[in-house]
């Protein structure tokens, strides 16, 4: 696992552009694509604004393929959707190879057994390989839509569920776990001074991951942190 840590949330941004476009060349130059899960969230949110404002010219996107984390359960055009925004920020200004945005229009469970099928048609059977998963944090300490004390936390056997959340009184669509950690590499952007208790507890504490969800995140490899000096302002000793 590693911990960077940058001045603002600006800063953080760019340099997680930058890494979106080494991770893509170098998937592109091993394996001829790039499959990359995005995120809903402000942070992604600013990521995505930076590759579509700077970086156009530095991916190969034709090879790009973009699925998504997980959605609300809301039309595509809703101001909610994960898809919209990542579409407004990045992919109307590039010409991605493939686009996989999940069913939010659908009934969760419905949405959730067909991008299952679609990640199936895509990667073929077992796990998917997914290049990247980019994940952001909530302050309570949820990833995806992986909430603390939901049933999705305990599931080992499915790619993609719908995923009551009592606290918010909504389902969500989401990968689960497993999938998360069969990518060859995640990289969590966490920026505000609201994360700042969660991520410490995440990365430094003892809690339970079904407290915080985030901990359930163990790639091989583990995963990679790129965090703003307000979120990390409680952590041991962050990485400058």
């Amino acid at each position: 696992m590693s911990v960077q840590t940058f001045e603002n949330p600006d800063k953080l941004a760019e340099a997680a552009a930058r890494a979106f476009v080494e991770k893509a060349a170098e998937a592109v130059a091993r394996r001829g694509r790039f499959a990359v899960a995005l995120a809903g969230g402000s942070t992604p949110k600013a990521t995505y604004e930076a590759l579509a404002r700077d970086h156009v010219g530095d991916v190969d996107w034709p090879n790009v393929h973009v699925f998504f984390g997980d959605e609300r359960a809301v039309p595509p055009d809703h101001e909610d959707s994960n898809y919209r925004m990542a579409r407004e920020a990045l992919l109307d200004h590039v010409p991605a190879g493939s686009v996989h945005p999940m069913r939010g229009e659908m009934p969760p469970e419905e949405a959730a057994s067909s991008y299952e099928e679609e990640l199936r048609a895509f990667f073929g059977e077992g796990r998917p390989g997914l290049d990247l998963v980019m994940l952001g944090i909530g302050g309570d300490g949820h990833t995806a839509s992986l909430f603390p004390e939901t049933a999705a936390l305990g599931v080992t056997d499915r790619l993609v569920v719908a995923n009551p959340v009592p606290k918010l009184d909504t389902t969500r669509i989401t990968l689960t776990a497993p999938v998360l950690n069969a990518a060859r590499e995640v990289l969590f952007l966490v920026a505000g001074e609201d994360k700042v208790e969660a991520l410490k507890e995440i990365l430094e504490g003892e809690a339970d991951p079904r407290e915080y969800p985030a901990k359930l995140v163990q790639p091989s490899g583990g995963p990679a942190w790129m965090v703003d000096r307000a979120a990390a302002g409680l952590l041991a000793s962050p990485d400058p």
